[in-house]
């Protein structure tokens, strides 16, 4: 299905999400495809859950005071630049058939997905690995948000106007299109390095200041800091990001 991206916002993002493939419904059996767990990063927008695993890139969250678990995500800042990969794949929301969210203590939250594709009923299952107790919200929660949406009974409020694409303001949205929590300097070096650019330190925290009172940013205080910025998320009381 074809999707018109004028029209389609990205609502939340999780990265570093593990895929385990999809599979055939049938009766009351469901089985995921053998060997096609993939890792990437799982997109909802207001058409559609997209799973992107092109371009990857790696980041080590520690899991120990000697080891590491290596994490592998797609960084997603406009849908226009999911890259193309076979294991990509998208789900309409309006063909999705169920949808259940699952977190047991000590257990991964993952989001369970059923759906109907020309005919065919088919299932797959999302895992959720970047967890903690700061997060307000899992991949679990992704399930009644998705069922509103698909009965239009939660509504996508209309964001602010987005400034000039070429201006300061422009390009640190752009750089948290991801929907993800960063703090000042890694906004200020992503912006340096994507646009080839050499930025201040307070020019940066004054723009990002402004588009917190603009409403597109919020100051991201789960981190007990006050200088980590997020994109507002058009779910406003159900953003699924924080």
């Amino acid at each position: 299905m074809a999707f018109d991206l004028d029209s389609e916002v990205m609502l939340a993002q999780e990265q570093a999400v593990v895929n385990r493939g999809i599979g055939l419904v049938k009766e009351i059996k469901a089985a995921f495809d053998v060997g096609s767990e993939t890792e990437g990063t799982l997109i909802l927008t207001n058409r559609r859950l997209l799973y992107a695993h092109g371009s990857e890139k790696k980041a080590d969250l520690p899991v120990g005071v000697f080891s590491e678990k290596h994490l592998f995500y797609s960084d997603v800042t406009e849908l226009e630049s999911v890259a193309s990969d076979p294991a990509n794949f998208s789900i309409a929301l309006s063909a999705v058939t169920s949808v259940v969210g699952h977190h047991r203590p000590a257990g991964a939250p993952r989001l369970e997905v059923t759906w109907e594709d020309r005919g065919a009923v088919k299932r797959t299952e999302f895992v959720q690995q970047v967890t903690g107790s700061s997060r307000k919200r899992n991949l679990n929660d992704w399930a009644p948000v998705i069922l509103g949406l698909k009965s239009n009974k939660l509504v996508v409020r209309t964001m602010p106007p987005l400034p000039p694409k070429d201006s300061l303001e422009g390009r640190i949205v752009h750089v948290l299109g991801d929907m993800q929590e960063k703090g000042l300097f890694t906004i200020e070096g992503q912006v340096e390095d994507e646009f080839s650019v050499d930025l201040d330190p307070d020019q940066v925290e004054a723009a990002c200041d402004k588009l917190v009172s603009g409403g597109l940013l919020r100051k991201a205080t789960s981190r007990g800091e006050d200088n980590f910025y997020q994109r507002v998320s058009p779910l406003d009381s159900d953003d699924l990001d924080e």
